[in-house]
């Protein structure tokens, strides 16, 4: 998450040469900068090998001196929406939208290194299928900080990546947030979360929640975000259980039909969760019934997860477009989809809790 008041008073949230949310006295380690030419030597000849990093190395050292620190690794958490209405569609062609959201334990680590470079981030990752260019909202985020700003920082970033893509979990959005906070970091924090929260909106709907405490109502597109504190015990467990398949957001959001999504008031149902806690009744998501007519084997994961877990989970429901089906109240996945071939690829996580 990138809101400070996460990353400074949760240690989860970070890791870097900062200690207490400041500035380590330690200078930071050289160490994954030196590349020094090396030597093969025998009784007939001595051949020396020239290194051709040692250059970019040498300028990489270069910008450690001159930087106030030169590193950052950042944990950048995934959300849930306990629950998620949609209220109208707009002019523009968007949806507003009301909606709890939450962000949990689950999330990608993000290190940042300034580049020597002066024209172009560098982005690499642990997974396959993700965009290493500007369709990557991490790039958009760091193009779009310098606009603002204009700062000349460019950035060597490596994504851990964790949780996954088409899941409803605002994964992207969270990492694009990290982006940004991070890029104000290394360049002097000059300018305000607040700022950074509203300039977010312009690539992404989900991205401002994440400058939040971790609990927010979130309404509009989901760019305004009122923080909600605790409405979910922190110990709360849950799992996450995705098929492999994924729900394209934009043909969920075409198959929505507004006349029959729910009635219920989204602000009675933050007053029952805030009063009452987490029950399936309150759990409610337009999106579902969109979601399970582009992937009906979704309706039929809810079925069973609900079916399996009476008793066992508070409620069981699908995280914003989807493809992920959550369950709260048990750290424990229902035991058919160990035993269920048909449920061999799904991505699983469980005992995780809210943060």
């Amino acid at each position: 998450m990138a809101s400070s008041h996460l990353l400074c008073n949760h240690s989860l949230f970070f890791s870097s040469a900062f200690t207490n949310c400041g500035f380590s006295n330690t200078p930071p380690s050289k160490l994954q900068f030196q590349r020094t030419p090396f030597v093969k030597a025998s009784k007939k000849q001595l051949e020396i090998v020239y290194d051709p990093d040692e250059r970019l190395n040498k300028l990489a050292d270069e910008v450690d001196k001159e930087a106030p620190f030169s590193r950052l690794t950042l944990f950048s958490p995934c959300k849930i929406n306990v629950f998620l209405r949609i209220t109208n569609k707009r002019e523009d062609g968007y949806h507003d939208l009301a909606s709890l959201f939450h962000t949990i334990s689950l999330g990608d680590v993000i290190k940042f290194s300034l580049s020597p470079s002066k024209t172009k981030d560098r982005l690499s990752t642990n997974v396959s299928g993700v965009p290493l260019d500007d369709k990557n909202l991490i790039i958009k985020a760091l193009n779009l900080y310098r606009k603002k700003t204009g700062s000349s920082n460019f950035f060597w970033v490596h994504l851990d990546k964790k949780v996954p893509t088409g899941a409803g979990l605002g994964g992207g959005s969270s990492n694009a947030a990290t982006a940004l906070w991070a890029a104000n970091q290394f360049n002097g924090s000059v300018a305000t979360e607040k700022e950074l929260q509203q300039w977010s909106s312009e690539i992404g709907s989900d991205i401002p929640f994440f400058f939040s405490h971790g609990a927010a109502y979130c309404t509009g597109r989901g760019e305004f975000v009122q923080d909600i504190s605790h409405p979910l015990p922190s110990d709360i467990p849950m799992v996450l259980i995705k098929p492999k398949e994924a729900c394209s957001t934009a043909e969920v959001y075409k198959r929505l039909r507004l006349d029959q999504t729910s009635n219920v008031d989204p602000l009675t149902l933050l007053e029952k969760i805030s009063r009452n806690g987490i029950s399936q009744d309150v759990c409610i998501n337009d999106l579902e019934p969109p979601a399970f007519e582009v992937l009906p084997s979704l309706k039929r994961l809810k079925q069973r997860v609900t079916a399996a877990g009476r008793g066992q989970y508070d409620a069981v429901f699908m995280s914003g477009s989807g493809s992920t089906i959550v369950g709260v109240g048990s750290p424990d996945p229902p035991q058919f989809v160990y035993d269920d071939d048909d449920y061999r690829e799904v991505f699983l996580s469980g005992k995780l809790q809210v943060v």
